[in-house]
């Protein structure tokens, strides 16, 4: 069975400004991707990457949106078998926000290094503990 990836991290912050800081194009790359060219919060939207020489070329897509709430997009590479989902959930903590990550379908990638389950939780734990609280801190 593949299990899912799941990481949650309370925010200093009121869920506004997370829910900016994870749909607005300049703001997510600075902590998500800067190689993110063109981004919008609707079903549908396709990401659009700078061209970064890479072999794993990302196809990723808006899937789910619940302003405020919840954003879900998919997590696909190009010429790659495999097929996975990211879900970003925000709740309401008093004056905080406790945001919620699911990385579902990483068992469906080949075995090799590049999408091994390790390199996921590695770097999830950084984009979610450090780099999106870095940037949350910055912007309040």
């Amino acid at each position: 069975m593949d299990t899912p990836f799941i990481i949650e991290q309370v925010y200093d912050a009121p869920i506004e400004k997370v829910w900016q800081a994870i749909t607005e194009e300049d703001r997510m790359r600075e902590w998500y991707f800067p190689q993110i060219i063109r981004f919008k919060p609707v079903v549908g939207f396709e990401f659009q990457f700078t061209d970064d020489g890479s072999n794993y070329k990302k196809d990723w897509r808006v899937t789910r949106v619940i302003t405020g709430k919840l954003l879900a997009h998919s997590w696909i590479y190009k010429c790659y078998p495999g097929s996975s989902e990211v879900t970003f959930e925000l709740f309401k903590e008093e004056d905080k926000t406790r945001l919620k990550l699911t990385h579902t379908g990483l068992g469906s990638f080949p075995q090799d290094p590049h999408f091994a389950r390790h390199r996921f939780e590695e770097g999830w734990e950084r984009i979610i503990r450090a780099d999106l609280k870095k940037n949350l801190e910055k912007n309040l």
